[in-house]
């Protein structure tokens, strides 16, 4: 996949490319429908590219950054699921002034003029420019008057875990999360959600209990809610189950939240490696226990729970899907 970077690898793109415009962060099942879709135009038209453009950073980090949505795929991820559904060209716009004052027509003018793509593929709550001023609405007229086609997919709808049958959106995927609803943020993903940080030193206090963790730094990515889940991790093409606490460790007083995961039959330093955590699902609360010993035994449990629900075999590290 070819990465062009601001308005000038805009205008890099092919003229007749298949385009679509979102920020695909999560690149969930909304996404993935409105990316087969573009393929199948690619298909059709014989265009000579699948092209996705996309905000990085986030607009929001320089127009409101205190409430910019953290992220639910790094960038470097959001590259590699995009990959892998097809996209030929990625361009990345920063949010820079030259971009954001873009008025919505001045930004189709760009599209029509200068790209000139064969078909735009969006979502039905689309919208672009300056203070979102560009509606699908908007972009169908303007559209309707050019030789460019456009096609509007609906949203993607799913059932969730309690039987509400909600649309997938980033936005809820991030609640769910917030709430500690992993299994049903991956209905919404079409995958389980995954945490990716760098391991860094932490209080060794699970060297302590006998049971060493690695601790992530995972930066400006959605940690979901405190608890215990059952996750996997997958190195060098093996996957260990993963028991992975959120929180502050209240037992031990008042600390930082951090992320922690025990790889389930892992021996070894993990110092300074990236790690990607899938996380199956959540487990317990965070609590406080009155010894070690207490601790110790509840995650004995957990660690027998989590190999449940991970469906990994601890006694052997397994080869990766």
């Amino acid at each position: 996949m070819r990465i062009l970077q601001g308005l000038a690898g805009l205008r890099q793109l092919a003229a007749g490319a298949v385009v679509s415009i979102g920020n695909f962060d999560g690149t969930h099942l909304g996404h993935q429908r409105l990316l087969q879709t573009a393929q199948d135009f690619k298909s059709k038209q014989h265009a000579a590219s699948l092209a996705v453009v996309t905000f990085e950073p986030h607009p929001l980090t320089v127009l409101r950054p205190g409430q910019a949505p953290p992220r639910l795929t790094p960038p470097a991820r959001k590259c590699e699921l995009l990959a892998a559904a097809g996209v030929d060209d990625l361009v990345v716009l920063p949010p820079s002034r030259e971009v954001l004052d873009l008025t919505a027509e001045q930004f189709w003018q760009i599209l029509r003029d200068d790209v000139r793509p064969s078909q735009l593929v969006e979502g039905s709550s689309f919208n672009f420019g300056k203070d979102r001023g560009g509606t699908v609405q908007k972009l169908r007229q303007w559209a309707d008057q050019s030789a460019i086609g456009l096609h509007v997919i609906d949203p993607v709808r799913v059932v969730l875990l309690d039987m509400l049958v909600v649309p997938v959106s980033s936005s809820i995927v991030r609640w769910l999360l917030e709430n500690g609803r992993v299994r049903d943020a991956a209905i919404c993903l079409g995958r389980a959600y995954e945490l990716e940080g760098k391991v860094i030193e932490g209080a060794r206090r699970g060297r302590e209990l006998g049971v060493p963790t690695a601790n992530l730094r995972c930066d400006d990515q959605l940690i979901p809610a405190d608890g215990v889940y059952a996750g996997r991790c997958s190195l060098s093409g093996k996957a260990f189950a993963a028991a992975v606490s959120i929180g502050t460790n209240p037992t031990f007083g008042e600390n930082p939240r951090t992320v922690e995961a025990h790889l389930i039959g892992f021996d070894g330093n993990l110092y300074d490696q990236v790690l990607r955590l899938e996380l199956i699902d959540w487990q317990r609360e965070q609590r406080v226990y009155p010894d070690s010993e207490s601790l110790k035994t509840q995650i004995a449990r957990d660690i027998q729970e989590t190999i449940r629900r991970s469906h990994v075999d601890p006694s052997r590290a397994i080869a990766a899907a």
